[in-house]
This record gives C-alpha cells, structure tokens and sequence, in this order.
C-alpha cells in the first residue's frame, strides 16, 4: 500500500510517548513533517509537528479542511462514527536492537 499523506487520514503514531495512539493529519508541513493532532481530548495525542516517518498511515479518513481546529476534528470524527475505533490503542511490536 502506498503511503498516501493528506488532510484528513487517520493514522496510528509508532515512535514516542503517544506511540500505538490514532490521530488526524490536520496540514501538511513539507515534504518530511505533518501537523496531526487526535484530538487530545478523544485520543490523547495532542496537536503537533511529527516526522511522517513516525506515523502508520490508516486507510481511513475524514473530511476536514486544511488546518481545521481540534473542535472540527472531533465533529468530522463522530459525523463519520469513528470516534470508538479511535479511542482504541494499537499495540506495537517492540523492535529490539540487534548486537553485534
């Protein structure tokens, strides 16, 4: 599946402390960082910029403007009635380093 980044889809956090947690692509930044946010009040990840390296794109998505605020994010959420799946963490396979 291509990595298809735009306003709008929903994807899962895979680094850091809101890593396995959902969230919405809210603007795209350049061509490496996107504006996401969850909205904290629903997911727990709070608005801000994230390398898209660190993020799973979902197949997913929902109709928002570009740089919509938390309270559009969340009515476009429970218009589309995803605001259950979006409450549910992801649980991520730990990636252990390797030694040498």
């Amino acid at each position: 599946m291509a990595r298809v980044i735009e306003v709008g889809r929903l994807c899962v956090k895979t680094r850091g402390r809101e890593a396995g947690r959902k969230c919405v692509i809210v603007d795209i930044i350049d061509e490496n960082f996107v504006l996401i946010t969850g909205p904290k009040s629903l997911t727990g990840v709070r608005r801000r910029r994230t390398n898209i390296n660190h993020i799973e794109v979902l197949d997913k998505k929902v109709e928002i403007s570009k740089g919509a605020s938390d309270e559009e994010v969340l009515k476009a959420i429970e218009d589309a009635g995803l605001a259950d799946f979006m409450r549910e963490p992801v649980r991520l396979e730990k990636i252990t380093p390797f030694t040498l």
